[in-house]
């Protein structure tokens, strides 16, 4: 089963045509996108190509990238051979006990954007962080609401920011097990530790169970594994040694 390598884990450490050629040499085949490298789409294909590399997946944000700005994103998703989009955070959001309403207006955007893009060819889902299981106003989870009433999208599910907004990943694998499509494999350090990295480690040098982990989620359908760490302060040594841990679940 192939791992991707979510590029964002490595913004920090371009320019891209060296990124592209660690990832490779490590034995990464494919990578998932992000805004930063959509600018000159055809540019970026061609990087991928030389180093054997795809990019299946990407993340596209704010949502307004499948609403106003719909036909740039999705000529350059098509461009980069995607198969699938994620947006990956809400606009506004970002505070605890956002009301309800909020997010059922939201998932109701969701919901249209992702008609548009099958409609073009392409499968759409949301990418979770931690703002989505912290009780809205009236104490309904954000991340119920998404899925209620967005109830056509697939969901990515970010098992580590799960853990970080305080749900249970495996019982969030129990209950939507038709819903996840694919998941980002990242890691908790441990309380203290490697703080100049915002408290993530890399994949198998944290905290997170990835061996059930990875049982439970190939056990639902989901066939799309995809490294990432949000600040790394090597994006080299995370990338080698979350592949080779990876290989062993």
């Amino acid at each position: 089963m192939d791992f991707s390598f979510q590029l964002y884990s490595a913004r920090n450490f371009t320019p891209w045509a060296d990124v592209l050629s660690m990832i490779a040499s490590l034995g990464y085949t494919q990578v998932e996108g992000f805004g930063g490298v959509y600018e000159d789409a055809s540019g970026f294909r061609d990087m991928l190509d030389q180093n054997g590399l795809s990019m299946p997946t990407g993340h596209f944000f704010p949502l307004g990238s499948f609403e106003e700005a719909f036909d740039t994103s999705m000529a350059a998703a098509k461009v980069l051979g995607m198969k699938k989009v994620f947006c990956p955070a809400p606009e506004d959001m970002f505070r605890e006990g956002a009301p309800a309403a909020e997010w059922m207006a939201f998932a109701r955007r969701l919901e249209d954007a992702g008609k548009r893009v099958r409609d073009a060819g392409l499968a759409f889902g949301w990418h979770n962080h931690h703002w989505e299981f912290m009780p809205s106003q009236d104490g309904a989870l954000p991340m119920d609401i998404i899925l209620e009433h967005a109830p056509s999208i697939e969901w990515e599910m970010d098992v580590a920011w799960v853990v970080r907004g305080g749900g249970d990943p495996m019982e969030w694998i129990k209950a939507h097990a038709n819903r996840i499509t694919a998941a980002h494999v990242k890691d908790i350090a441990p309380q203290g530790e490697c703080e100049d990295e915002d408290g993530w480690a890399d994949v198998g040098h944290g905290t997170m169970d990835w061996p059930a982990l990875m049982t439970a989620l190939r056990g639902v359908g989901c066939d799309i594994f995809v490294a990432e760490h949000d600040n790394p302060s090597d994006a080299a040594r995370f990338a080698k040694r979350s592949i080779q841990n990876f290989k062993t679940y």
